[in-house]
């Protein structure tokens, strides 16, 4: 198996995990749709691509789920199918529960669950039809446990996991595969770009993000498991052992979290 002629749309596409999937979609002979709500940064991964010939743009934004239908069959329209979706955009939180708006918990959920789920079920329909496709969403390990400062953002990708395990299990008579990817710290703005609880810019970066792995080398990991169909992926550092703490010794980790350096 590879992505050589394969059909990738990747949401997130401007920066960080997408941008560099991007690349290595590109370097792998892939056909890709990137998109984001920056045009001009879009423009430029596409224009770093191998061949951006075989690149295209569509501009989205994942809060304003009414619309994602219509991105939705404009993409298909491009190449005829779509054979790789990449649900990767998305954003993080950084503020204690109680200090966190509703409307903030809000845009976070509606962002990275509604947005993903939208676009997954406005693409579906086609992957059906064709029997084929491969649903990937970037989840993270606060998809398996949560941490301080990040209540909506775990509780977001908790909640990716509920819908998306149970998806793949309605789906697989379709031979449609589904990927939960649960990235541990990777060097990206993510941190920068949180919300903190009133809504405005974090504005800082995490020390888990500025020692994380980097982006291009998460990506370079991240295709032979999807191209091996693995249905749940976990990469990173040593903070990857708290997925498995958390299943076999909660208690632990829940010590280990209430005196460890949140940022």
């Amino acid at each position: 198996m590879s992505f050589q002629n394969k059909i990738a749309w990747i949401t997130g596409a401007s920066s960080g995990i997408g941008e560099a999937l991007a690349y290595e979609l590109s370097n792998q002979g892939a056909k890709l749709i990137l998109s984001s709500r920056r045009k001009e940064a879009l423009t430029e991964v596409k224009n770093n691509c191998k061949n951006p010939s075989d690149a295209h743009i569509i501009t989205l934004d994942l809060s304003k789920t009414d619309q994602l239908e219509t991105k939705a069959k404009e993409a298909i329209n491009i190449f005829g199918h779509i054979d790789y979706l990449f649900n990767n955009g998305g954003i993080s939180q950084r503020s204690e529960a109680i200090d966190t708006k509703l409307e903030v918990i809000r845009r976070v959920m509606e962002i990275n669950f509604f947005g993903s789920v939208a676009l997954t079920k406005a693409v579906l329909p086609s992957m059906i039809e064709r029997q084929s496709g491969h649903i990937v969403v970037t989840s993270s390990v606060m998809g398996k446990f949560g941490t301080r400062l990040r209540s909506s953002y775990a509780a977001s990708k908790h909640a990716l996991h509920g819908y998306f395990d149970s998806l793949r299990q309605e789906v697989y008579e379709d031979n449609i595969k589904i990927s939960l990817v649960c990235p541990g710290f990777v060097k990206t703005d993510v941190t920068k770009n949180a919300l903190e609880g009133d809504g405005s810019k974090h504005n800082k970066m995490g020390r888990g993000q500025k020692n994380g792995i980097p982006a291009e080398e998460f990506a370079e990991k991240l295709i032979p498991k999807i191209l091996k169909e693995k249905e749940e992926i976990y990469i990173g550092g040593k903070e990857i052992w708290g997925v498995y703490l958390k299943r076999f010794f909660p208690r632990l980790l829940n010590k280990m979290l209430r005196n460890a350096e949140v940022t």
